[in-house]
C-alpha cells in the first residue's frame, strides 16, 4: 500500500479540520439545497452511540430514523449514498454486514428517502457525473470508524469530494436545537483541488491498492469460516436456499421469517460442511457441537416467532442480561452473520413472490434471545417450567419445520425439545440480570412555590402534578446555604447596577468641563455629516404642538372646499412667485438652449445629458415641455441622419430608445400643453420608428401628405412592432402608477396609497406589519412616527429596533440629520444604546438600540417609569425573529411593549400568521388595562402610583394590528451567472424562469416574487412560440396584439405585470392541461449554458471587478460569507491594481520619485535654514528673496513628485470628484488609531473597501459613507450588510456560495441592487455559485418565521426579579405573564404551552433549591449576579457556585501577606477557570490526532484544577437528578401512540400485548424503571436510570416531549462526541493571555482573525461585567477576589486594546 498518499492524504484533512466552522447547515431555507450523506458513515456514527447495545437493531434504526426525520423537518433535501467497495471494509466486523444491507433495503422500500447504492466507489466515472450533475452542496461523512481502514475510505471520499467542489461536513460533534443543525463544516478549496489534480494517479493507486488488501482481507475471512467455498459458491447456495423457501411457501411471507429460516438452515448447513472439514475434531465431538448450534437455532427461531407477536410495548419491558455468548458459539455466529448478509444481499430473487419487506428494521432482538438462552439454561433446568403460548408455540413449530426441510445434509431434530446439549450458550456471570427497578430516582414532586405569577401562568396544570410535602426532607432542606466564611463582608441581597449602568457612556452626560462639551459638539457635527451622507433631505425643527385628529388620507380628495380670504391671498401670492420664477427659467433655457441644441447635433448622447440636468433643476412645466421638444426634435434629426449612414446596415437603437424616451414624457407629464403641432410632429417620430398604427391614433396621416414611401418606411423603421420595441429595449423607461396629488404630511415626495395607509397607521396610533421590497419607501413610516411624537412633546419616547450596530449608527445619523428640537435642560433628541457603548439614551426622546439592550431595559426593575414614556417602537427587519441568533430576543419585546409598533421587513413568508400572534398580543394587554384601570379607578386616592397609571391608561392607545403589504419594487433585477474559462471572465443572462421545473409549477405555481423584466417576458413568449406550432393563445399573448398593450403610445409598468401574469398563467396552463413535454421545452431553453469554472475562483476575482468596470456596472457590492474572504478579496483587488499600475510606470519613474523626495529634504532644510537666518537679520530683502526662491522650488517638487505618484484613472475604482479632499481627510482622521484603519484608507485610495461585522463603528462608517458619495466603488462584504444598511449599488455580486447564503439573505443581498433615482435597473451577478444553487435561490419561498424555544432558566430569574422588585409590580407581573403566555411557538399550540408551563416549573425548583429564589418566588442570595451573566447560561449558575464555595478565594492569594498584587500564576490559573466557563468553543475530536506544530499558543484548554473539577461535578450531579425528575414528570406529555413508531417510515410496532404465554410475562417483567425511555431505547436495556446521564439522554427520552437534555442548565467539564471521543476545548483566551498575539490565535489555534477579535472581546467584557459586579457586591475594599478580578479586568483589556 502506498503509505505516503494515505498519510498526506490524513494529515491535510487533520490541518482542515482545527479550522473547520461549527455553522448551521440548514440555514433558513424552506426546502434545504441538495446535500448528500454517506450511508456507512451513518450507520458507522449509530452503531457507536452509546446507548445502543449491539445486535440491537430495532433501536439502531430507531437512532438513524430520528437523525434522518429531524433533517427532513428541518428542510433537509438530501440523498444517502453507499459505495459498493465499501462493503469490503466490514470484513473484521461482519455482524455489521446484515444490518447495512438491512439499512440500504428498508431506506429503499419503507421511506422515501433517496438512496443511491449504483456506484462502486469514490473515483468511479459514474460518481464524478453524479456529482457535476446534482451539484450538492455538501457531503456528510464520519471521520472515525470500528475499521481503521475503513477510516481510509472516508478520508478518500473527503479528498474527491473536495476535489469535485463538494463541501464536508463531519458526522462528530453535531448538535441540533428546535430549528438547526449545527455541524464542523469543512470548504472545499481551489488548493485542495490543486493538491488532487497533482497526486490524483497516486491517489487512485492507493485507493486501488487498499481495495486489493481489503478484498484479499474477504478471502482470508471466507476461507477461515467456509474452506473452499467462495464468494461466488456463498452467493449460489443462498439463491438455492432461497429458491427451495419459494416452493416450501409460495403465498409469501414477512422479511423476519424469511431470514430467521433460511439464514439458520444455511449457516447449519455450512456449519456441518466447515465441522467436517476439521481433522483434529472426533466424530462425537462434531455430533454435540453440531446438536449445540442446532439447539442456539431453535432458540433463535423462538426469539422470532416471540417478535411476531409481542408489541414494543411488551417487549421494552424484557430483563437485561448482562452475560455473553461463550467463545466456542463465536464461529458459528459469526457464520450466520454472513449468511444473513447472503441472503439479504440476495432479495431480488425473491421478485415475483410476495415477500413483505416491512419490518426489516427489526430482524432480531439479541437481548430478547439472551433471556430465552438464559431461562432455558438456568431457570428451566431448575424447576421453572413455563409454557409458550399457543401462537408462540405454532409459529415457532412453523418456523424449524421450515428450518428441517431447508436443511438435507443432515437431520436437525424436531422443534421440542429446544435444548438437547446440556452446554451452556452464554458465559457464567455473577450478576447475569441488571435490576433496574434498583436505580431509585428522588422523590417525585415540585417544591411548592406559592406566587401570584405561578398560579395565573401555569395554575391550570398544578393540581395535575406531584408536589413534594413541607416535611419532605428536600423541603425541610431548603433553609439558607451556609456561604463560605470569606463571604460575610459580601451583601448579596445589595442591588446591583443594571447592564445600562455598566455600559460605558460615549462622554460624561453631566461633565460641564469645555473639553467634553467640545467633543460632544464634534460627535453631534459628525452625526449630521453622516446622516446627509445616508439621504438629501433637510433637516426639519420641531416645535411641540397640539396634535388635531388627522383625516385618512388614502383617497384622493374628491370635493374642494371653500377657500378663505387668507387662503385666496397666500394662493395668489404663490401663483405670482411662481410666475416670475417661470420666467427667470424661460430665460435661463433661452440662454442655454442653442448651446445644447448644437452639441445634440454634434453628439446626441452628450447633448441629451446636458437637457436632462437643465430639466433636472427646472421647475416649469411650460419651461420644460419646451425643452422636451427640442430633444424630441434633435432624436428625429439624428435617427434620420443615422438610418441614412451607417444604419443601413446595422441600427444603433439606442437614438431610437431616447426619442420613445422624450415621447413618453411629454404624453405622460404634459398632455395638456400639447398642441397640433407637437401631437403632428410626436405622430410623425412614430412613422419614422415604423410605428404608424400609433401614429395614426395621435395624428392620422393624409394620403397626400404622407411623405413616408414603403421603402423609406423599411429604410427608417426599427424593424419590431412598438410593444415588443418598449418591453425589449424600454423595459427600465416604462412609467410606473404614481399618484399625482400630494399628501400634506409629507413634503418631500408624493407618497404611494399604501404609504399613505402607513401614515394613516401612525395618525391612530396603530400598530403594523409592513412587508414591502427593499428600497420601496417603507422606512419612511417610522421618520414621520419619529416626528409625530417630537410634535406632541418633550415627554414622549420612540424606540427604534434594529438588528446591527451598524444600522444603530445609521438610523441615529440619520435621526440627528433629519430633525432638530429645542428641548428642555438634560433632554436629547436622539440617543443610542448597544453593548459597546451608550449615549443620551434615557434621556432623549428618539432611542435607537440594538434587541438585547432593549430588552435590558424592559425587564430592568426600575427603569418603569422611563418604560411608561415609550409611544411606539419601531422594529426594523423584524423577520431576525426568525434567525439563528437571538431570535427569542424579538419574541420578549413584541409581548413585553404596550404601546403600538411598526415592524418592517422585505422578506416574511407568513406575515398573516405573524400579524395574527401579534393581534392576540394586542387583545391580551387590551383585557390586561382594562382590568388595571377598573383597579386604579377603584383605589385612586390611595396612592400617587394609581395616577401615574390613570396618565399612562390615558394615552389614546389603539389596539389594531394592521398587515401592510406591497411587492412591486421600484427597480426590475436582472441575474447573470459568470462563466470562467482561459482566464476571461463571460457573463450569462439568467432567465428567473430557468430555476424552475415542470414539476415545481405542478406542485407550487410560480413562486410570488418571481417577476420578470419586460424584456424576459419577451424572451418567454418567443421560447414559447418556439416550442409549440400550434400554440391556440399565440396570437392572443403576441406583445402587438396583447389587450393592454395594443395601440398604447406609452405603456405602463402595470400593463407589462399584466402581461407577466397571461403568460405566467398560461405555462402553468400547457403544464395542468398535458402539454408537459413543451412545457418543459421552454423552461430548459431558457436555461443559460452550465457554468463553466476552470480557473481558481479566488484569483479570478479581480479580474471580475474589472470587467464590471469596464461594463460600466460600478458601484458594485460584492456578497462573501467569511471574514477572511472578504478582507483577502478586497485586497487581491487593491494589489491587481498596484501591479497593473506598476507595469504601465516608466523604468525611471520610480528612481525620478526618489531623487524628488530627496531634493524636497533638502530644499526643505534649507528654507528652515533660510527662515533663521531672516529672523536674525531682521527681515533683509536680499534673504527674503532668497527665501521666496526656497518656496517656489519647493512647491513646483511637490507638484512633480505627485504628479510623478499619481495613480492613473484606469488603476484606481475611486472616483476623485465624488467628494472633496477635505471631506475624504476628515472620514480619514476618524479611523487613524484604529486596527483596521491604515489599511481600509490604502484600500479606499483605489477606490476598494470591506464591511464585516468585526470592523469598529468607525471603520465601517468610512465604508458605508465613502461608498455612499460615490468615492469607494467596489466593497467586499459579509450578509451583515444586507441588514438594513443603506448602500445602494448599481450591481450586487455573490461571490461566494455558503450555507448562509440562503432564500432569505439572497433577497436581503439582491435587494442592493439598482439605486432608485439613479439607475433604471439593478444586475445580479453569482459568481462561483453552482447553477442549482442558483436556480434554488430563485425559486424558494423565504422561510416561515417559526418560534424559538423562549425560555431560558436566567430569562425566567429576570423575570421574577421584575416582577417581584418592579416599581409598579401590577404593570410588571402584566409584562412577565404576556412573556411566559405568548411564545410564538405556543401560538395556537396547547400542547407546546404545557410544555413551556412544565419547564417554567422546573427551571423554578432550579432556582429554589440553588438559593436563587424562595418559596413565594422572591430574589435572594446572588440573584442580581447570575442574571447579570444571563449571557453565559449555564455558566453563570456555576461560576456563583464556585464563588459561593470559597474556591475563587482559596485561589486569589497575593503574592505575600498584606499586598494587592496577584502573581502571574494565580492570573493564569483564574483565566484558566473562567475559559472553561465563558470561553468555551470546541475542536474536532480528531484534531488531537494531528501532529501539528504549535508556535505561541498551547491550542487544548487544560481541565480546571481539581477543587474546581470536584465543585462542578457536584453541581452537574444535582441538577442532573433534578432533571431527570423533571422528564419522569412531564413524560405524561408524550403520545405514545408515536412513541411506538418508527419516526421516519411511520411502521407501528404497537399492538395486542400477549397475555397467553407465561414465559413472555417471566422474561418481559421489567415494568418499574421506564416511565420517560423510549420503548425503542429500552430494547438496549436503558431504563429512568440512564436519565442521570444526561450526555446520553437525548436519545432515550421519549421523543415527542419536546424537552431534550440541551434545557438542563449542565456544564460538562468534557464533551464525546457520538464514536465517545473526547472534544477538546479550544485555548483561545488563555493563550492570548499569554502571549497577546492575535496571530497567534489565527496561526495556531486556527480562529479568523475577526472571529478571533470578536471572541477575545466577548470575554474581556464579560470579565469586566464580573468584576464590577464583585465590586458592589462586597464592601470589603481589600477582598482578595474583588482585587484579584479587578487586576485581570485590567490586565486583559490592556492586552486587548493593544492589538
Amino acid at each position: 500500500m502506498e503509505v505516503p498518499e494515505l498519510e498526506k492524504m490524513s494529515q491535510l484533512i487533520l490541518d482542515q479540520m482545527a479550522e473547520a466552522d461549527y455553522d448551521s447547515l440548514l440555514n433558513d431555507f424552506v426546502e434545504s439545497e441538495f446535500f448528500l450523506i454517506d450511508g456507512d458513515s451513518l450507520l458507522m456514527t449509530y452503531i457507536c452511540e452509546k446507548s445502543l447495545r449491539p445486535e440491537q437493531g430495532l433501536h439502531f434504526f430507531y437512532l438513524v430514523e430520528c437523525y434522518l426525520v429531524d433533517l427532513i423537518h428541518k428542510g433537509g433535501h438530501f440523498a444517502v449514498v453507499f459505495f459498493k467497495d465499501v462493503e469490503h471494509a466490514y470484513n473484521s466486523i461482519p455482524e455489521l454486514l446484515p444490518l447495512r444491507t438491512a439499512l440500504i433495503l428498508h431506506l429503499q422500500h419503507n421511506t422515501s428517502i433517496d438512496v443511491r447504492t449504483d456506484f462502486s466507489g469514490c473515483f468511479s466515472q459514474e460518481w464524478k457525473s453524479f456529482l457535476e450533475d446534482s451539484y450538492p452542496y455538501f457531503l456528510i461523512v464520519a471521520d472515525e470508524s470500528l475499521s481503521h481502514l475503513q477510516v481510509h475510505l472516508f478520508n478518500f471520499l473527503i479528498i474527491q469530494s473536495w476535489a469535485m467542489n463538494v463541501n464536508a461536513v463531519l458526522f462528530s460533534g453535531q448538535a441540533s436545537d428546535v430549528l438547526r443543525l449545527y455541524a464542523y463544516f469543512m470548504p472545499s478549496k481551489y488548493e485542495h483541488q490543486l493538491i488532487f489534480q497533482k497526486h490524483e494517479k497516486h491517489f487512485e493507486n492507493a485507493y486501488k491498492t487498499l481495495m486489493k488488501q481489503l478484498k484479499e482481507c474477504r478471502v482470508l475471512a471466507l476461507g477461515r469460516l467456509f474452506g473452499n467455498l467462495k464468494w461466488k459458491d456463498m452467493m449460489e447456495e443462498a439463491c438455492e436456499t432461497i429458491s427451495l423457501l419459494k416452493q416450501l411457501w409460495p403465498e409469501g411471507s414477512d422479511i423476519r421469517q424469511v431470514l430467521c429460516v433460511t439464514s439458520c438452515s444455511l449457516s447449519l448447513s455450512l456449519y456441518h460442511h466447515f465441522l467436517e472439514n476439521r481433522s483434529k475434531t472426533t466424530d462425537a465431538q462434531k455430533a454435540n457441537i453440531q446438536q449445540g448450534v442446532t439447539d442456539w437455532c431453535r432458540l433463535h427461531c423462538l426469539s422470532v416467532a416471540f417478535l411476531l407477536h409481542l408489541p414494543l410495548s411488551q417487549r421494552a419491558r424484557t430483563r437485561f442480561i448482562t452475560s455473553h455468548w461463550i467463545k466456542d458459539i463465536r464461529t458459528f455466529l459469526t457464520m450466520k452473520k454472513w449468511c444473513e448478509y447472503f441472503i439479504l444481499s440476495n432479495t431480488d430473487v425473491f421478485e415475483f413472490w410476495n415477500l413483505d419487506l416491512t419490518h426489516l428494521s427489526d430482524l432480531s432482538d439479541e437481548l430478547l434471545l439472551k433471556n430465552i438462552a438464559f431461562y432455558y439454561e438456568n431457570e428451566s433446568v431448575q424447576g421453572l417450567h413455563l409454557n409458550l403460548g399457543n401462537g408462540i408455540m405454532k409459529d415457532y413449530e412453523h418456523l424449524w419445520d421450515t428450518v428441517s426441510k431447508l436443511v438435507t445434509k443432515f437431520d436437525v431434530g424436531k422443534p421440542f425439545p429446544l435444548r438437547t446439549e446440556q452446554f451452556p450458550f452464554l458465559k457464567k456471570d455473577p450478576s447475569p440480570i441488571r435490576d433496574t427497578s434498583k436505580e431509585k430516582m428522588a422523590n417525585l414532586g415540585f417544591i411548592p412555590v406559592s406566587c401570584q405569577v405561578v398560579d395565573k401562568f401555569a395554575g391550570d396544570i398544578l393540581k395535575d402534578l406531584p408536589f413534594l410535602t413541607s416535611d419532605d426532607p428536600i423541603v425541610t432542606s431548603l433553609v439558607k446555604q451556609k456561604e463560605f466564611d470569606e463571604l460575610v463582608h459580601w451583601h448579596s441581597h445589595r442591588p446591583l447596577s443594571d447592564d445600562y449602568d455598566r455600559t460605558k457612556g460615549q462622554f460624561d452626560e453631566k461633565s460641564r468641563d469645555p473639553r467634553h462639551l467640545r467633543s460632544v459638539q464634534t460627535y453631534h457635527r459628525f452625526q449630521q455629516f453622516y446622516g446627509k451622507s445616508l439621504e438629501s433631505v433637510t433637516s426639519k425643527f420641531v416645535v411641540p404642538q397640539a396634535i388635531k385628529p388627522r383625516k385618512n388620507f388614502c383617497e384622493p380628495k374628491s370635493k374642494k372646499i371653500q377657500e378663505t380670504k387668507a387662503e385666496k391671498i397666500t394662493r395668489e401670492n404663490k401663483e405670482r412667485l411662481f410666475a416670475k420664477e417661470e420666467e427667470k427659467e424661460e430665460k435661463k433655457w433661452n440662454v442655454l438652449s442653442f448651446s445644447i441644441e448644437e452639441e445634440m447635433k454634434e453628439n446626441l448622447n452628450s447633448g441629451i445629458k446636458n437637457l436632462e440636468e437643465f430639466l433636472k433643476s427646472c421647475k416649469s412645466s411650460s419651461v420644460k415641455f419646451r425643452v422636451e421638444m427640442v430633444g424630441i426634435t434633435a432624436c428625429l434629426r439624428a435617427w434620420k441622419e443615422h438610418c441614412r449612414g451607417e444604419g443601413e446596415t446595422t441600427k444603433d437603437l439606442s437614438i431610437a430608445v431616447q426619442m420613445m424616451k422624450r415621447i413618453y414624457s411629454v404624453m405622460e407629464k404634459y398632455p395638456e400643453l400639447l398642441q397640433e403641432a407637437d401631437r403632428q410632429l410626436i405622430a410623425r417620430c412614430l412613422r419614422y420608428l415604423g410605428f404608424e398604427e400609433l401614429a395614426s391614433t395621435l395624428h392620422p396621416a393624409q394620403v397626400t401628405e404622407n411623405d413616408m414611401k414603403e421603402k423609406k418606411k423599411n429604410k427608417y423603421s426599427v424593424g419590431i412592432g412598438p410593444a415588443r420595441f418598449q418591453l425589449q429595449y424600454m423595459g427600465q423607461y416604462l412609467v410606473r402608477d404614481e399618484r399625482k396629488d400630494p399628501d400634506p404630511r409629507v413634503q418631500d415626495f408624493i407618497p404611494d396609497t399604501w404609504q399613505r395607509e402607513l401614515l394613516d397607521v401612525v395618525d391612530k396610533n396603530e400598530s403594523a406589519v409592513i412587508v414591502a421590497p427593499t428600497s420601496s419607501g417603507k422606512t419612511y413610516a417610522s421618520y414621520y412616527c419619529m416626528e409625530k411624537v417630537l410634535r406632541e412633546g418633550d415627554d414622549g419616547v420612540v424606540v427604534y429596533v434594529a438588528p446591527t450596530k451598524a444600522l444603530v449608527n445609521q438610523v441615529a445619523a440619520t435621526v440627528e440629520n433629519r430633525f432638530s428640537k429645542n428641548l428642555p435642560k438634560g433632554g436629547s433628541l436622539c440617543g443610542v444604546f448597544t453593548r459597546e457603548y451608550r449615549h443620551e439614551a434615557l434621556n432623549s426622546q428618539v432611542l435607537v438600540t440594538v434587541p438585547a439592550c432593549f430588552e435590558i431595559l424592559l425587564l430592568a426593575p426600575h427603569r418603569q417609569a422611563w418604560v411608561k414614556r415609550i409611544r411606539y417602537v419601531i422594529f426594523d427587519e423584524v423577520h431576525c425573529l426568525g434567525g439563528e441568533i437571538g431570535a427569542e430576543v424579538w419574541e420578549h419585546l413584541l409581548v413585553m411593549i404596550r404601546c403600538p409598533f411598526l415592524a418592517l421587513s422585505a422578506t416574511i413568508s407568513n406575515p398573516e400568521h405573524l400579524t395574527e400572534w401579534l393581534r392576540s398580543i394586542k387583545q391580551y394587554w387590551k383585557q390586561t388595562d382594562s382590568m388595571i384601570e377598573k383597579n386604579t379607578a377603584s383605589s385612586r386616592n390611595a396612592n400617587c402610583r394609581a395616577s401615574s397609571h390613570r396618565d399612562y391608561l390615558l394615552r389614546k392607545q389603539s389596539y389594531k394590528v394592521r398587515l401592510v403589504l406591497y411587492a412591486e419594487r421600484y427597480n426590475d433585477l436582472e441575474k447573470h451567472v459568470c462563466s470562467v474559462n482561459n482566464h476571461d471572465i463571460s457573463f450569462d443572462h439568467f432567465h428567473p424562469c430557468a430555476a424552475l421545473t415542470v414539476d415545481h409549477i405542478e406542485k407550487f405555481g410560480f413562486p410570488s416574487d418571481l417577476t420578470l423584466s419586460p424584456r424576459e417576458m419577451i424572451q418567454l413568449y418567443d421560447t414559447m412560440f418556439e416550442f409549440w406550432e400550434g400554440w391556440p393563445r399565440a396570437q392572443e399573448l403576441c406583445p402587438e396584439e396583447f389587450v393592454h398593450f395594443k395601440n398604447k403610445i406609452v405603456i405602463r409598468k402595470v400593463d407589462a405585470r399584466k402581461y407577466e401574469e397571461s403568460l405566467k398563467a398560461e405555462l402553468t396552463g400547457w403544464v395542468k392541461s398535458g402539454h408537459v413535454n413543451e412545457a418543459r421545452m421552454v423552461l430548459r431553453n431558457l436555461r443559460p449554458p452550465s457554468v463553466v469554472s476552470s480557473e481558481n475562483m479566488a484569483r479570478m476575482f479581480p479580474r471580475l471587478v474589472e470587467k464590471l468596470r469596464q461594463m460600466e456596472k460600478l458601484p458594485a457590492l460584492f456578497f462573501l460569507f467569511n471574514l477572511g474572504a472578504v478582507e483577502r478579496s478586497a485586497t487581491s483587488v487593491k494589489r491587481f491594481l498596484e501591479i497593473k499600475q506598476q507595469s504601465r510606470r516608466p523604468l525611471k519613474a520610480d528612481k525620478e520619485a526618489y531623487d524628488m523626495e530627496s531634493k524636497l529634504r533638502k530644499v526643505r532644510k534649507s528654507l528652515e535654514t533660510q527662515k533663521t537666518i531672516d529672523k536674525r537679520s531682521q527681515k533683509n530683502p536680499r534673504n527674503m528673496d532668497q527665501s521666496l526662491i526656497h518656496e517656489a522650488e519647493c512647491a513646483n517638487l511637490l507638484k512633480r513628485l505627485e504628479k510623478n505618484l499619481e495613480i492613473p484613472q484606469d488603476c484606481t475604482y475611486a472616483d476623485q470628484k465624488a467628494i472633496d479632499a477635505e471631506t475624504l481627510q476628515r472620514v480619514f482622521n476618524r479611523v487613524k488609531f484604529s486596527r483596521k484603519g491604515a489599511e481600509l484608507k490604502a484600500l479606499a485610495a483605489r477606490g476598494i473597501g470591506y464591511h464585516h461585522s468585526s470592523l469598529s463603528a468607525k471603520e465601517k462608517q468610512l465604508v458605508e459613507i465613502l461608498f455612499r458619495k460615490g468615492f469607494i466603488r467596489v466593497v467586499t462584504a459579509t450578509g451583515t450588510l444586507a441588514l438594513g444598511i443603506n448602500m445602494p449599488c448599481k450591481s450586487v455580486v455573490f461571490a461566494q456560495n455558503s450555507v448562509y447564503l440562503d432564500a432569505l439573505n439572497y433577497r436581503q443581498m439582491s435587494g442592493r441592487a439598482g439605486r432608485r433615482g439613479q439607475d433604471l435597473g439593478g444586475d445580479v451577478y453569482f459568481f462561483g455559485i453552482p447553477l442549482p444553487k442558483v436556480e434554488k435561490l430563485i425559486k424558494s419561498n423565504v422561510p416561515e418565521l417559526r418560534g424559538q424555544f423562549p425560555l431560558s432558566i436566567s430569562l425566567i430569574l429576570r423575570l421574577m426579579l421584575l416582577a417581584s422588585k418592579a416599581d409598579d409590580p401590577e404593570d410588571a407581573k402584566a409584562k412577565v405573564l404576556s412573556v411566559l403566555k405568548h411564545s410564538l411557538i405556543s401560538f395556537k399550540q396547547p400542547r407546546a404551552l404545557e410544555m413551556l408551563q412544565l419547564y417554567f416549573l422546573f427551571s423554578l425548583q432550579f432556582l429554589v433549591k440553588e438559593g436563587y429564589l424562595d418559596q413565594e418566588g422572591n430574589p435572594t442570595g446572588f440573584a442580581g449576579l447570575v442574571s447579570h451573566l444571563h449571557y453565559h447560561e449555564p455558566s453563570n449558575f456555576v461560576f456563583v457556585s464556585f464563588l459561593v464555595r470559597g474556591l475563587f478565594h482559596n485561589l486569589c492569594q497575593p503574592t505575600r501577606k498584606g499586598s494587592k498584587h496577584f502573581s502571574q500564576d494565580v492570573m493564569e490559573k483564574l483565566v484558566l477557570v473562567l475559559a472553561n466557563l465563558f470561553g468555551r468553543k470546541y475542536l474536532p475530536a480528531k484534531f488531537q490526532d494531528a501532529t501539528l506544530k504549535f508556535y505561541q499558543s498551547k491550542v487544548f484548554l487544560e481541565d480546571l484544577p481539581e477543587d474546581f473539577k470536584a465543585a462542578l461535578d457536584e453541581y452537574n450531579t444535582n441538577v442532573t437528578k433534578d432533571f431527570a425528575s423533571f422528564l419522569l414528570i412531564v413524560s405524561k406529555l408524550a403520545d405514545m401512540k408515536q412513541e411506538h413508531q418508527l419516526p421516519l417510515s411511520k411502521i407501528d410496532f404497537s399492538g395486542q400485548e400477549c397475555e397467553d404465554s407465561q414465559l413472555v410475562s417471566h422474561l418481559m417483567s421489567c415494568k418499574e424503571g421506564r416511565i420517560a425511555i423510549s420503548p425503542f431505547a429500552c430494547l438496549s436495556g436503558n431504563s429512568d436510570g440512564s436519565l442521570l446521564h444526561l450526555e446520553t439522554s437525548d436519545h432515550v427520552t421519549l421523543r415527542t416531549i419536546g424537552i431534550d437534555s440541551t434545557r438542563a442548565p449542565v456544564l460538562w467539564q468534557q464533551e464525546f462526541d457520538h464514536q465517545g471521543r473526547r472534544m477538546q476545548l479550544n485555548a483561545y483566551a488563555l493563550d492570548f493571555y499569554k502571549h497577546g498575539s492575535l496571530t497567534g490565535l489565527v496561526q495556531d489555534n486556527r480562529i479568523n482573525e475577526g472571529a478571533a477579535y470578536q471572541l477575545l472581546k466577548d470575554f474581556s467584557l464579560t470579565i469586566q461585567s464580573i468584576s464590577v459586579s464583585l465590586r458592589e457586591l462586597c464592601e470589603n475594599e481589600e477582598d482578595n477576589v474583588v482585587l484579584a478580578f479587578e487586576q485581570l479586568s485590567e490586565t486583559f483589556k490592556e492586552k486587548f486594546e493593544n492589538i
